[in-house]
């Protein structure tokens, strides 16, 4: 074991590899901290996170200002407690997504340097519940996708041998919504997942009047039908909906999940490790799904979470959306429709941190500790 001597920050924004739009957002930009962490042996982790365009400068100033200086001296091995005090130092700001990205980005990095240090691969260390899991496609199901175009990505999924592909909702009639569910699901057969995406757009009634048509055609999960901060409307939804309601991220503590676990309103656990503060509470809120023998699909972030979902017993599929490839020279390892995490010690991403360096936003970089 060995103590914290320096902290490097840094942020890129990388620019989406396709056009992304749902019913309530376009997905622009993609800012992303990142954080590497150096113990007293020399030893280097790195850890990130994300957000869709704005607040990145926040997650830095967060970072650089309140939390980075708090690591020196500390025991990187300590992960529960250093979390614990950041979010404490953090407390008028916390639960929230700017707090919850700034203590994702350290709290990944903490995790890298613990399974270097060990030797081995995250998803072994985290659990190693299985080898690969199967995988499911979003970037050809953008709301602004036509119907054409939408039926003839989900069929070249399937050729892939992907076990799905999610398509966006929220046109502004249920029969648009319905008629290209019906084209992709004419194309695809049965024996293909089918999931749909909301981005909270509906009210209670609506998502109601749209969960009995996803119904009718065989949707596996039916994501962010409403406001995610509306517990109560989803515990209605889920009560009478044949679809399953999938939620997580949205939100940003595990007591929020806890909630929607003992209300009945959630039957696939969506939790995201950048928006709910890291790997160690991604983890628990994993486990605690688990004990509801509910699956877990979590979102975005393939290139962490294919461990992360190897790690854990409920771990269902692994959502494809290539995040990285402008900074990393790894890839998904991704064969028969199944993604494989990385077997070298560590998250199992290998940064190109001359690329990093050439995109790094001017003003975000900076040292803390030994050097700094």
């Amino acid at each position: 074991m060995a103590r914290i001597e320096r902290v490097e920050l840094r942020m890129v924004d990388l620019k989406p590899q396709t056009v992304r739009t749902d019913a309530i957002q376009s997905f622009v930009s993609q800012e992303t901290p990142l954080v590497t962490v150096t113990d007293a042996d020399g030893a280097q982790g790195t850890g990130y996170a994300y957000t869709i365009g704005t607040g990145g400068p926040a997650v830095i100033s967060l970072l650089r200002e309140t939390l980075a200086p708090r690591l020196i001296g500390r025991e990187a091995e300590e992960l529960e407690g250093i979390w614990r005090e950041l979010l404490f130092a953090t407390h008028a700001t916390a639960v929230g997504a700017l707090t919850s990205l700034a203590l994702a980005a350290i709290d990944t990095a903490l995790w890298d340097l613990r399974c270097r240090r060990a030797r081995l691969p995250l998803w072994r260390l985290a659990g190693g519940a299985q080898p690969s899991v199967p995988v499911y496609s979003t970037e050809g199901g953008w709301l602004h996708v036509e119907t054409p175009a939408l039926v003839e990505d989900a069929q070249a999924v399937r050729a892939r041998g992907l076990a799905g592909a999610k398509v966006k909702i929220g046109k502004p009639h249920l029969a648009e919504d319905s008629a290209r569910l019906a084209a992709v699901r004419a194309a695809v057969g049965d024996g293909f997942h089918l999931m749909v995406d909301a981005n909270q757009a509906f009210t209670l009634n609506e998502a109601q009047r749209r969960a009995d048509m996803l119904a009718g055609h065989g949707i596996s999960w039916f994501e962010e039908p409403m406001p995610a901060d509306d517990i109560g409307a989803h515990e209605v939804l889920a009560a009478r909906s044949r679809v399953p309601v999938a939620v997580g991220e949205s939100l940003y503590s595990a007591s929020q999940f806890k909630d929607y676990l003992a209300r009945g309103a959630a039957g696939v656990v969506q939790v995201d490790a950048a928006r709910i503060g890291g790997i160690t509470p991604w983890l628990k809120v994993a486990h605690m799904a688990e004990a509801f023998n509910i699956p877990v699909c979590p979102h975005f972030l393939m290139e962490l979470h294919v461990s992360l979902v190897c790690a854990v017993p409920n771990g269902w599929m692994l959502e494809y959306i290539p995040q990285l490839d402008a900074i990393t020279t790894s890839r998904l390892d991704l064969r028969a429709g199944r993604a494989h995490p990385p077997d070298m010690p560590g998250l199992g991403i290998d940064w190109d941190w001359q690329a990093i360096r050439a995109q790094c936003v001017p003003g975000s970089s900076a040292e803390i500790g030994k050097g700094g």
